[in-house]
């Protein structure tokens, strides 16, 4: 394996040991202290549930948890909804499609309650800057962790 690529292998288990040893904190509202880029972890007690990323952490945190935040924001919440609904199919065709979901008030509703749970959720993050290791990262962590939320399928 080429060894530019190692460099970054090397790091994840060290950064996994930092993200799930932190002492969680509540989801929402994040802490105005944290790294600008990292990656996180969403748990409920020692359930490990999302890992994701961003290069705007605070925001991104806002993002999933905010009342107001659109379903084109909180990928992970709109998941949550589509459990609680058994619409669990992603369609790219007008019926099923996200937009025709949010027009569903059983569907709205549960996507309300689905934010206000990631609100509560325990969170966890790592600061991580470099784009390649946090992907990388992001992946390891989610596949280490078994987080049920992560995909990584391609639409």
């Amino acid at each position: 394996m080429h060894e530019a690529f190692m460099e970054h292998i090397d790091s994840l288990a060290e950064l996994l040991d930092r993200l799930v040893t932190t002492p969680p904190i509540v989801a929402y509202p994040p802490p105005m202290s944290m790294p600008t880029r990292g990656v996180y972890l969403f748990s409920e007690a020692d359930v490990h549930l999302y890992v994701g990323r961003s290069n705007r952490l605070r925001k991104r945190m806002c993002d999933h948890a905010r009342a107001s935040s659109p379903a084109t924001k909180s990928a992970f919440a709109f998941q949550l909804a589509r459990e609680a609904t058994g619409k669990k199919t992603a369609s790219y065709k007008r019926e099923g499609s996200r937009k025709d979901l949010m027009k569903d008030p059983a569907f709205v509703a549960e996507f309300v309650k689905a934010k206000q749970r990631i609100a509560r959720m325990d969170l966890r993050y790592v600061e991580v800057t470099d784009p390649v290791r946090q992907t990388l990262f992001e992946v390891y962590a989610a596949c280490v962790l078994r987080t049920p939320y992560n995909s990584f399928d391609n639409h």
